[in-house]
């Protein structure tokens, strides 16, 4: 840290004057270097990935927002799904002498700018999505992401009711972005409850059927570039058209809140799901506004919600104790490790939750999170 780093020197060049000339008095320019560091709070740079997926949104504000409130200057930026975008926002940053990053990448294309960084002498959490093939940062914050699959999973064995099904399920499977690592997670954990079904019979898919992500070719397939909707909807119409023409789907595997709406509304445009009650069964993540509107009408089935105010204020609150020096105690997560194909990293996860509409108000309105006027 560069602030640290000044301020060791100061108080080195301190000692050295103390034991040199007993007596002698630190220089005035010193004095004011001190008094300079003391009045200038530490600099948090939080680069962002998009807009378009709402909780990134979110999470930018509440960042900012825990890191003001514990007396640090902080500045997001958005790199609106370019990675050429958000490396020269990062390098913004370094040049307005941040002192430490909080970084969700779009894709890998960030690790040349995470280098420059990491020679500033400049602490980097990955922040969500884990910045792989990097060996310049040693934190790693997010939510338990295999969880999430399996909560999306489990949603469909339960609505579906798979462990007494006596006729088999017509299912097809959406991925997130091939660029983004979660995506990977996502899916996994997924899978490892849906599989068996597969294997079983009792789950017939529709279209391409990746058993895992380690299925590249298969994946690819089943992934959405960019988290765009408009991809996942394009794929879904084209499913409708071909595929799933001759089938009815009784469930539908949607990574996020846009894939999953994006889905719908290309089954609703379809004469065998154009009322809500003949819609599949579609998952969803990140517990956005339209999503949570989606499920108390009966369209989308569930979401899983990630409270971006509890992930930030515990990014914060590593991101503390990493300015401080302290060995980092998280309230709220579980500690790990996370290989990022260069090195190991301290990860910190926190738990996901399932929200449907049983309990979609007392997780999302009750707590705050939203106000009962932008759902009702």
């Amino acid at each position: 840290m560069k602030k640290m780093l000044a301020l060791t020197l100061v108080l080195l060049l301190g000692m050295t004057m103390v034991f040199a000339g007993g007596q002698q008095e630190a220089p005035a320019e010193e004095e004011s270097m001190v008094q300079e560091m003391e009045q200038e709070p530490f600099f948090i740079g939080l680069a962002m990935p998009e807009t378009h997926v709402l909780r990134w949104i979110t999470d930018g504000a509440a960042l900012k927002e825990n890191a003001e409130a514990m007396g640090y200057k902080a500045e997001v930026a958005f790199a609106d799904g370019d990675q050429t975008k958000q490396n020269q926002q990062i390098s913004d940053f370094i040049t307005k002498g941040i002192d430490l990053l909080i970084v969700a990448s779009v894709n890998t294309g960030v690790n040349a700018v995470l280098s420059e960084a990491a020679e500033e002498g400049i602490e980097i959490i990955s922040y969500d999505r884990l910045l792989m093939d990097s060996a310049d940062f040693n934190y790693y914050i997010t939510f338990n992401l295999e969880k999430v699959g399996e909560l999306q999973a489990t949603s469909i064995e339960d609505a579906l009711d798979l462990k007494n099904a006596t006729e088999p399920k017509n299912i097809t499977l959406f991925a997130g972005s091939p660029t983004d690592n979660n995506a990977y997670f996502f899916y996994d954990g997924a899978m490892k409850v849906l599989n068996p079904y597969i294997e079983k019979g009792t789950l017939n898919v529709v279209g391409p059927y990746p058993m895992t992500s380690a299925d590249k070719e298969n994946f690819n397939r089943i992934a959405t570039e960019g988290w765009r909707a408009e991809v996942a909807k394009a794929r879904m119409e084209n499913l409708l058209s071909n595929d799933a023409r001759d089938v009815v789907l009784d469930a539908i595997l949607a990574p996020n809140d846009p894939v999953a709406r994006a889905c719908i509304e290309a089954c609703l445009n379809d004469a065998k799901y154009d009322t809500v009650d003949k819609l599949p069964i579609v998952t969803g993540q990140d517990g956005e506004i339209p999503s949570i509107q989606y499920i108390r009408d009966g369209k989308q089935h569930m979401t899983v919600f990630k409270d971006s105010r509890l992930l930030a204020k515990a990014a914060i609150q590593l991101a503390d104790s990493i300015i401080k020096g302290i060995d980092p105690n998280i309230p709220g997560t579980v500690k790990t490790m996370f290989d990022t194909n260069k090195k190991m990293v301290d990860t910190y996860l926190l738990t996901p939750i399932l929200v449907t509409k049983d309990n979609y108000k007392e997780i999302v309105i009750d707590s705050g999170y939203y106000k009962a006027e932008e759902i009702e």
